[in-house]
């Protein structure tokens, strides 16, 4: 079986061959770094982080491009209210982001580019647009887009022009001929900084969002490319926005897939900040640790609605100490590779090519540790340890992830060790009610205790 993905211009499963055989280019729309990144964040990094893993994991070679955006109307007001620079506010959230999603264990993408390096291209794109008829310049000084100029507008979001027309209620904004068209080049304002200016044929000013991205995946990736990811949110208008712009410019077709994720939710509202309802990673990861927290996103498919609470994430780290266990009761022998003619690697590999399906994944890795519970069989725990490890799962020793975290946190390892011993001691007295005592206190305490033919483990509940 070959691998299927989800195409959104589509709306439907299409079999994945890359433009270039053995080579696949993806391009990510990633964050505005004006504030710490949240989950619904993470849920999109941890998307396509997996998706990458799994096609390096098929054989190919990739080149995985996550934007930042740099400069925006967000990060100059952050900038200015915090009295600092625009480059001291971005350097610094480009930093935390980093942080927290190298804890999340996500890859670094082969390119990071930030927006305001790409500044010449992004005006190389506008002045193609305007030589072809399709931007235009306003009396206010901005270029703008003209939307009803480009046949192909609304393709990816499904909506036509005469759907969107109930904006023509609306007043149009200054400079615009139509309340569709966006703009390309926003003309510079008296009160903002002077990092936020740069010089163009249109005077003066800074990008539009819409084309910092059209600018940035046609000068890593060419006109034309594999895959273009994000956010659902970013379907519509930002990524139609980018068709427009980008094959209106080139007359290419800018990615063959389009891949969104869905959103996280809280109490059945999207997760974001413009709504309040957001948690970061920072305070996620307060509560939990990383590879719960990954776990947690993983159980769903990466397009379906991701509900979050900490009943959830509890659960989460319930089932992965499942999975935990199971390596630790016996000592797994690493293959030098996969052998995808395995029957449980098998069943893995038909889940993961069909739309990168994690739920049916994870579940193989279930029905995997099942298995090595029964038999204790080392080469069975290897490949669930290799299995898990393509997710990005499974790599910790495992009796240090079952003793770390948890609610036991309140005892050191000593301690525990003391009341082990002290429980063991009672046992060769033959005072088995005192014995009794010590597990019920340390449980009491979230410890476990777990006795075995080498001894008495713990873990934390």
């Amino acid at each position: 079986m070959s691998l299927r993905i989800f195409n959104t211009l589509s709306r439907g499963v299409e079999p994945f061959l890359p433009l270039d055989p053995g080579h696949v280019r993806m391009y990510v729309c990633g964050m505005t770094v004006y504030d710490l990144c949240h989950l619904g964040h993470a849920r999109s990094m941890l998307a396509f982080d997996v998706v990458q893993r799994w096609l390096k994991a098929s054989g190919y070679r990739v080149t995985y491009v996550r934007n930042v955006t740099d400069i925006e109307d967000k990060i100059i007001a952050r900038a200015v209210k915090n009295g600092e620079t625009i480059k001291q506010l971005t350097d610094r959230m480009i930093e935390a982001l980093h942080q927290d999603a190298d804890a999340l264990g996500i890859e670094r993408p082969t390119h990071e580019p930030r927006a305001t390096d790409y500044v010449p291209q992004m005006l190389d794109i506008v002045r193609q647009l305007e030589d072809k008829g399709l931007a235009y310049r306003s009396p206010n000084g901005d270029v703008n887009y003209a939307v009803r100029k480009f046949a192909g507008y609304g393709k990816l979001s499904g909506k036509s022009l005469d759907d969107l027309r109930a904006g023509e209620r609306v007043a149009v904004d200054d400079g615009k001929q139509d309340p569709l068209d966006f703009v390309l080049w926003k003309s510079a304002k008296a009160d903002e900084p002077a990092e936020a200016k740069w010089d163009s044929p249109y005077g003066m000013g800074r990008p539009g969002w819409h084309i910092e991205c059209s600018a940035m995946s046609c000068e890593t990736l060419g006109e034309s490319f594999d895959i273009h990811g994000g956010g659902a949110d970013l379907q519509f208008p930002h990524h139609e926005n980018e068709i427009a712009q980008s094959e209106g410019a080139t007359g290419q077709p800018l990615a063959r897939f389009w891949m969104h994720n869905g959103f996280v939710r809280v109490d059945n509202e999207k997760m974001s900040k413009s709504l309040g309802n957001f948690f970061t990673i920072r305070e996620v990861l307060e509560k939990y640790d990383a590879e719960t927290v990954r776990f947690f996103v993983l159980r769903a498919h990466y397009r379906s609605a991701l509900n979050y609470s900490d009943a959830h994430l509890d659960d989460a780290r319930s089932a992965l100490k499942r999975l935990y266990t199971a390596l630790a009761a016996v000592k797994a022998e690493m293959p030098a590779s996969i052998d995808w003619k395995q029957p449980f690697a098998a069943r893995f590999k038909a889940a993961m090519d069909e739309d990168f399906g994690t739920p049916e994944a994870v579940a193989v890795l279930f029905d995997l540790a099942t298995e090595v519970n029964r038999t204790r069989d080392a080469a069975l725990a290897g490949v669930l340890r290799a299995l898990g490890g393509v997710l990005g799962l499974l790599q910790q020793d495992p009796q240090s992830y079952l003793q770390a975290g948890g609610t036991g946190d309140g005892l050191d390892e000593a301690a525990i060790a003391d009341q082990i011993a002290a429980r063991a001691a009672a046992k060769a007295s033959k005072n088995f009610a005192e014995a009794d005592r010590i597990r019920q206190e340390l449980l009491a305490q979230g410890i476990v205790l777990k006795d075995g033919p080498a001894g008495t483990t713990w873990e934390r509940t």
